[in-house]
């Protein structure tokens, strides 16, 4: 496993940290290990928000025919 050293933490970040660990009932090391692996991992409900925001966005615009495209260049030669 790699280690990962932090400089210049804002000391209430520290504090919020500390406290959470306290809460859980868990060390600062694991507190921290449980924010980072909750931050890499995208949970269902915001993959299903991204989803429905790109369906929207396509839905919206409307694909072009390559075959029409390449005929009007051609016929225009």
């Amino acid at each position: 496993m790699a280690n990962v050293l932090v400089r210049d933490l804002d000391a209430d970040v520290l504090k919020q940290l500390k406290a959470a660990a306290k809460a859980h009932g868990r060390s600062l090391q694991a507190e921290i290990h449980d924010v980072l692996e909750r931050a890499t991992t995208r949970n269902l409900a915001d993959t299903r928000r991204l989803s429905a925001q790109w369906l929207k966005r396509l839905r919206k615009s409307s694909p072009s025919d390559g075959a029409v495209m390449i005929r009007e260049d051609r016929d225009q030669r």
